[in-house]
Formats: structure tokens, sequence, C-alpha cells
């Protein structure tokens, strides 16, 4: 967290991926699994080098609308202890998908250490386009960009519940098609190994991913994102980890709870 991260980088690590199976994990999470798509709210400690760094939220809910059922995904990151003295970071992060899980808009309320910056992508399918604004409300700059896009994408987080949806076993591998408004790009991912990973909560039978987003393919900085997700109808991200460049290092978000409404 310490250190200058892109635009969207610290919402970039909550991302990604799926893989079900009949094991049952922890009672003390959830009591029974809840097979995606479906209401959810996930909370997350955040470490930066074994060093508590602070708190992610996400939620994941239906919204009608025209008839139709739409999801709207919200996510709040907050450092915390002795990493929001160094670098503090408030980023509020919402994003809606159709009921194809393509992202049609999100938007990006983001304060991190002096900055202060609202970032807004519209993906307009009609246009094949997603078109970028991003506003700096300390120095009053705006910027502006388009790309274009196929006749579904997502964002970088959206293809945390597209992949979600998906039964990937280790050894195979997929692409998702994902932008962030300046560029699209198909992105691989692979399922590499089955792990138990053991949280405050319990411990959880995951299978672990890489998604290769970074070293100049939607991110420029050179880092490895590591997603451990549970094997079962949930698909839970359990742990996700990203390994960067100095100074940042690696940050790891690891499952504190799980709530299904």
């Amino acid at each position: 967290m310490p250190g200058r991260l892109p635009p969207r980088l610290t919402c970039a690590l909550v991302a990604l991926l799926a893989v079900p199976s009949s094991q049952p994990q922890s009672r003390d999470v959830v009591n029974e699994p809840s097979a995606f798509p479906s209401p959810e709210i996930l909370s997350y400690t955040v470490e930066w080098r074994l060093i508590f760094a602070g708190d992610a939220h996400l939620s994941l809910e239906p919204r009608k609308w025209n008839d139709k059922t739409e999801w709207e995904f919200n996510l709040e990151v907050q450092s915390g202890g002795l990493v929001s003295k160094l670098y503090k970071i408030d980023d509020k992060y919402q994003m809606t998908m159709e009921d194809r899980l393509c992202t049609t808009a999100t938007s990006l309320d983001a304060m991190e250490g002096k900055r202060h910056r609202e970032v807004k992508v519209t993906y307009d399918y009609s246009r094949g386009k997603a078109s970028y604004v991003e506003r700096d409300l300390v120095k009053n700059i705006s910027k502006t960009a388009e790309t274009e896009i196929p006749g579904c994408i997502t964002d970088i987080l959206g293809a945390l519940y597209k992949l979600r949806t998906l039964r990937l076993e280790p050894g195979q591998s997929t692409q998702i098609p994902v932008s962030d408004g300046k560029k699209s790009v198909s992105a691989r991912v692979e399922a590499q190994e089955r792990e138990q990973i053991k949280t405050k909560v319990g411990t959880f039978n995951t299978v672990r991913y890489e998604a290769f987003v970074f070293n100049g393919v939607l991110f420029a900085r050179k880092a490895q994102l590591q997603m451990w997700l549970s094997d079962d109808a949930r698909s839970l991200p359990v742990q996700i980890r990203a390994r960067m460049s100095f100074p940042v290092g690696s940050i790891t978000f690891t499952l504190d709870k799980a709530e299904h409404p």
C-alpha cells in the first residue's frame, strides 16, 4: 500500500475466479453453500509484508431494471494501523453488470495519500465503445479516453463474477475479455493447484489461480496476481495475493467473514 499505486490498482487487487465441487467448508463462515451467483457480503483483512494494512468489504446484490436483473457490486478498501499513517487509503468502487455478467458501468472514488480522484467508465455495447473519465479533485484536472469493446466484457473486478460461473480444473486455463475503459485485452487465467488455506474463521479447501493482468497486459506494473478460491459451489475468494516489485512488495487479502443474505 505505501508507494504510489496506479489508478484503480488497489481495487484491482480484489479480483477473480472460481471452481466448484461438493466438499463442505467451515460452518463458522456460512451455514450452507449457495451456488453462485447469489447475494453476498465478504469481508477481508489486508496485510502488507505481513503487517496489518487495513480492511476490505465486498457486496453483491441483484437489482430489477426494466424487467431484467442487474447485479450491483460494491467494494470499500480502507487502510489501517501503521500503513494508514504512512499512506492513507479510502477507496469506494461500484460496478453494475447485466444478467450475462457483462459490465455496464463502474465508478471509483479514491482517496490515496494526498490524492483524491473520481473515475467513471461507461460500457456502451450499442456503440462497441467503453468511455473513461477521470477527475483529479485536488488539482481540478480531467482526462478522458475511449476503447473498442466486444459484445460482452468485464472490468477487472467483474472478471471475478464472470469466472466464478466456470468449472476450471487444475491445469486448465481460460481467456476473459477485460477492460479498464482505456484499454481492452483478453486476459489469461490459469487454475494451478488444490491447496488448503487456514484463516481466522476456518480451514478451506481451495484451488489456486493465477491471473495474467499485470506486466503490460492490462496494467503496466510488474507483478504476480494469485487467488485461492473455495472448492465448492460458492467459489468464495478466500485469499488474494499480489506480489509486486520494490517498494510495494506483497499485499494479501484474507477472508474474515462471508454472509449470504
